[in-house]
């Protein structure tokens, strides 16, 4: 069976919005900005989390947004991106630019049976539409954030259509350089 890992960079306050800057959101660019040096040791955790993984669930955005970064890109953990398989939830989409199959219709039903028929870690990198429909649904298994060292104020935050309170529970913590830090919680169901 498999099991549904949401992973994410966020800032301290929760803002998930243009982290690199591209999108024209006036604080976008923090995630190189407050990530430095640090990032060396991030891209080893996500390249380890990468290898481990069966598979990569995404929405129709995120899709575009790694094809265009990452479909080029060489070196174990993009070929391990590139080649893995992808499942791109879209009621518009008919190929995914990055490959893979597109889930259309009911995204709880399609999801769950995408549970059902991979064995193993599913990675949900970016898709916060989809990662909140995969919580409020309680379809996802585990949640990791890289927390960034930076207070925005404003911005797109994860939880912020989240109806109830979705228990979790600590599995992991670990400081990634000297100011980025790793949490892995389990959703309790």
């Amino acid at each position: 069976m498999g099991k549904i890992v949401i992973t994410t960079n966020v800032t301290l306050d929760g803002v998930v919005q243009d982290p690199d800057g591209q999108e024209g959101f006036k604080s976008g660019g923090w995630f190189n900005q407050f990530g430095g040096k640090d990032l060396a040791e991030w891209a080893e955790l996500e390249t380890e989390e990468a290898l481990g993984a069966e598979a990569l669930l995404l929405g129709r955005r995120s899709d575009e947004w790694f094809a265009t970064r990452w479909a080029e890109r060489t070196g174990v953990w993009a070929d391990k991106l590139n080649s893995m398989p992808k499942y791109v939830v879209s009621s518009t989409l008919d190929k995914p630019r990055w490959g893979g199959t597109v889930l259309k219709g009911d995204v709880v039903n399609e999801i769950s049976k995408l549970k059902q028929t991979v064995d193993g870690e599913i990675i949900v990198y970016a898709s916060y539409q989809l990662v909140r429909t995969l919580i409020e649904h309680d379809l996802a298994d585990e949640l990791r954030l890289v927390v960034f060292p930076v207070v925005l104020g404003t911005g797109e935050v994860l939880f912020d259509q989240i109806s109830d309170k979705k228990p979790m529970h600590l599995v992991d913590v670990r400081a990634l350089g000297e100011g980025l830090v790793f949490y892995a919680y389990e959703f309790v169901r």
